[in-house]
């Protein structure tokens, strides 16, 4: 009775005096002996919000004979705190102290749990190793929860070859297995192997939970694969999993990344549950990359109607979209007013106003704002400067910024591109010839475009001149009877574009086989014959060039096709000749 009172008592330590006092109690009264009640104490102290890590390690160095609880206590406590990292050293230690013949400790299953999750937060992939090598020697790989979070801390280090290697040998898999690798891969730029994994889960019949399909949308969302999104939806629905909050959220920015903002809303309309910031955020959020900055900030005045305090994402979408629809003065309103809602200024909210100004013409404004930060400008901030210039053909703040990346030493090839065109622009050839010589001479490497599109369920990628894909002459079949018809309706390519000392010629050339044309040629190739209403939608890595931007301006009104492109900031909706940037990007 004695010892489930004091248990009791442990329970009900809800502030770190409490735990104080009860140590103080448990010294005197001399229940330190008792391994049960010392290790629930240890356990409070180590892990409980208002514990102290630092009193369970105290006490646990006050313990003559540790034993295999008591070290679990500290491990567990270390895993889950700032210092991960030490949880490693623990373990380390008690492997030693296990050796000891002596020794009243073993190394259990949980021991390897508690370590395995602190190498996750640490991202320690040495580490997970170890203890793979340990799980193995001692026996408890049959352990599928062990199995389970060693295949998570794998996932979450990157190392998805040993993750899936280790799924493969698994003797039992349940669907946190399953969970683990789906979302290791969606996170580590493995996407479609994600959402192969999903099918694979759903054809084996096995129940895919909220986590299941949080991961694969986001792997719909990262590859734009809107017709598996959509079934992905449908399930659910169908499981009525679709008033789960982490579901919802992860629905939104799936419509919102495949271009599909209007089907975005419609969730989060119709979500009836408490919206969480996350939620708010990312709708917030998906109006803005979209342009469409009225509904965005009508949405961010909401948080304030229903009393939700704005966080530091909630401000930078807000300031994200008034920089894609060029509001001055409300984007620096809604900057200037973030200390007064107890949110300070990051490097991403500098960017965005700096940006916001540097589009408008206001260089000497935004090159104050980056001079004026307490924290040391990143080098986005003045390539968004470097940009502006070149946009407003300021020769002399091009060459600040131009100064400053060189001086953090930034050698991105866009940047050497913009200043070019700067000087191209004012007939300093000299200087163009200057600006291509460092580009030589620091071997500046040119990041490769890459264009996606989906098409009947299958994603289909594209480099710049590509002729990997099956059907590369009917594409380029196709790019030529695009070309005639839009010199027809009057377009002329924007050779200044291309930086190399070729003929006009060879630069219109060099424009046309970008990787987002030919992801548009097939595109219009796969829709033909279809209703007007199946728009081509594209990804792109990097920002959509120039000169792609007018030609797909162009062929959206000739052939009445909507065409979306997401490219890396933003996304552009081409329709009847326009684009919903209002050529403000």
């Amino acid at each position: 009775m004695a010892r489930v009172y004091m248990e009791t008592l442990i329970q009900r330590c809800v502030t770190f005096s409490h735990i104080k006092q009860l140590h103080s109690h448990f010294l005197t009264a001399g229940h330190l002996q008792s391994s049960f009640l010392r290790s629930r104490l240890l356990d409070r102290c180590a892990v409980s919000p208002f514990g102290d890590l630092s009193l369970a390690v105290q006490i646990f160095r006050r313990i003559p004979k540790p034993l295999t609880n008591d070290w679990n206590a500290i491990i567990r406590g270390y895993a889950a705190s700032s210092q991960p990292s030490l949880a490693f050293s623990w373990y380390r230690s008690m492997l030693s102290q296990a050796s000891s013949p002596s020794s009243l400790c073993r190394v259990d299953a949980l021991t390897c749990s508690f370590a395995l999750k602190a190498c996750a937060r640490a991202l320690c992939s040495s580490a997970t190793r170890q203890l793979h090598a340990q799980i193995n020697r001692r026996g408890l790989f049959a352990d599928a929860l062990l199995c389970t979070t060693l295949l998570d801390a794998y996932s979450k280090n990157g190392d998805l070859i040993s993750a899936h290697k280790l799924f493969d040998e698994m003797p039992v898999r349940d669907v946190a297995s399953w969970n683990a690798l789906i979302a290791g891969l969606a996170s580590g730029n493995r996407a479609h192997e994600a959402l192969e994994l999903y099918k694979r889960m759903e054809l084996e019949g096995l129940r895919r939970n909220e986590v299941t399909v949080v991961a694969a949308l986001g792997a719909c969302s990262h590859l734009g694969a809107i017709e598996e999104g959509e079934k992905i939806h449908g399930y659910v629905k169908d499981a009525n999993l679709d008033q789960n909050v982490f579901v919802s959220n992860a629905t939104i920015d799936m419509y919102t990344k495949c271009g599909f903002v209007d089907k975005a809303f419609q969730v989060f309309d119709q979500f009836t549950s408490k919206k969480s910031i996350v939620t708010w955020n990312t709708m917030i959020m998906g109006f803005a990359v979209h342009g469409e900055a009225h509904k965005a900030l009508e949405i961010f005045k909401k948080l304030e109607l229903n009393r939700i305090k704005p966080d530091d994402v909630s401000f930078l979408a807000a300031l994200t979209a008034c920089r894609h629809a060029g509001l001055v003065e409300y984007g620096t309103s809604i900057f200037n007013s973030m200390p007064c809602n107890g949110v300070e200024p990051n490097m991403k909210h500098y960017g965005c106003v700096v940006d916001l100004l540097g589009r408008a013409g206001k260089l000497r404004e935004a090159h104050d704002i980056i001079c004026s930060m307490s924290m040391v400008p990143d080098p986005i901030l003045w390539q968004s400067l470097l940009g502006a210039s070149e946009i407003h053909k300021d020769v002399e703040m091009a060459e600040i910024a131009s100064k400053k990346l060189i001086e953090l030493g930034v050698n991105n090839d866009g940047d050497f591109v913009l200043l070019s065109n700067i000087y191209a622009a004012q007939g300093r050839w000299k200087d163009v010839g200057r600006v291509r010589d460092d580009m030589e001479t620091k071997q500046v490497k040119k990041i490769p475009g890459l264009s996606y599109i989906e098409a009947e369920g299958t994603i289909h990628k594209f480099y710049n001149s590509d002729k990997n894909h099956q059907q590369w002459r009917k594409i380029y079949e196709k790019i030529d009877e695009i070309r005639f018809k839009i010199r027809e309706d009057g377009y002329v390519a924007r050779t200044g574009l291309v930086l190399h000392d070729i003929g006009e010629e060879e630069k219109e050339n060099a424009l046309c086989y970008h990787s987002e044309k030919l992801a548009v040629a097939y595109g219009l190739m796969m829709v033909e014959g279809g209703g007007e209403e199946t728009p081509v939608r594209v990804i792109k890595n990097l920002r959509i060039c120039g000169d792609c931007h007018v030609v797909f301006k162009h062929i959206s009104k000739i052939y009445k096709r909507e065409i979306i492109v997401r490219d890396r900031v933003r996304f552009h909706r081409f329709k009847d000749g326009y684009c919903s940037c209002k050529d403000y990007w």
